[in-house]
């Protein structure tokens, strides 16, 4: 997980390319549920922190949040926000990082998980968060079904984003199971490109990944307000639970 994937560019512009993502309406589903899942003055962990779009919100309900991230520049800008100094933060790949613990809660939003590009990283992964859960502690995912399905024949590029802004897609390599997200920006007149690989994962292969770290599956919804996940559900939210 290379951390010029979000280099100090990346983190001063994270908000303003993606304003959505920041709206309340976006925001307040997500933090309802994690706040639910860690329970009243729970303990949360989560891995790729980024800016604290997340944390800090979930910080202000009383649950204590801890973060790991690998970037320093994504650290920096989250220590620029009020209420930081309420957020512990360990700097470090999530795959292998320990944070201490126990928590009540561990979570990976917005495809975060994809951003380890190998199986076996996203083994140690669950490894790793399951040593520093409490008993009965979860462990949630929110993640992408990856778009297989709706590639045209011989195809292996998929467009998610086309505005006048912002053109992105994914080109999928089936053999590896590497999908490079490509965006393109288009800023003040100037174009500004990014691309970055993914390893896309399975929910049943992430339900294996969850029994061989001695978790088992507790939940899966289609969105963060339970709606029921399906055949044509396009991401899940997933949680599984240490005995």
């Amino acid at each position: 997980m290379p951390e010029n994937n979000f280099d100090e560019s990346t983190a001063r512009t994270y908000e303003a390319k993606w304003p959505e993502l920041f709206d309340p309406a976006v925001i307040d589903p997500v933090v309802d549920l994690l706040a639910d899942l860690a329970g009243p003055d729970g303990t949360a962990l989560e891995l790729g922190i980024g800016t604290g779009r997340i944390a800090l919100p979930l910080s202000r309900r009383g649950i204590r949040v801890h973060g790991i991230e690998l970037s320093q520049a994504m650290v920096a800008q989250l220590r620029t926000h009020p209420g930081a100094e309420n957020i512990g933060i360990t700097v470090g790949d999530f795959a292998t990082t320990r944070a201490g613990g126990p928590f009540a809660l561990a979570y990976l939003v917005r495809n975060t998980i994809t951003n380890l590009t190998t199986q076996d990283e996203q083994v140690e992964c669950f490894r790793t968060v399951a040593a520093q859960l409490e008993p009965g502690g979860r462990f949630l995912i929110e993640v992408y079904i990856p778009e297989l399905r709706r590639l045209p024949p011989g195809q292996n590029i998929h467009p998610f984003t086309v505005t006048p802004a912002h053109l992105g897609f994914e080109e999928y390599d089936l053999a590896s199971q590497i999908a490079v997200s490509h965006h393109y920006w288009v800023t003040d007149a100037r174009l500004e490109t990014r691309s970055s690989p993914h390893r896309y994962v399975w929910p049943s292969e992430l339900d294996l990944m969850a029994r061989l770290a001695g978790m088992t599956l507790y939940a899966r919804w289609a969105g963060w307000k339970h709606e029921p996940f399906t055949s044509e559900s396009r991401y899940h939210v997933s949680v599984w639970q240490k005995p």
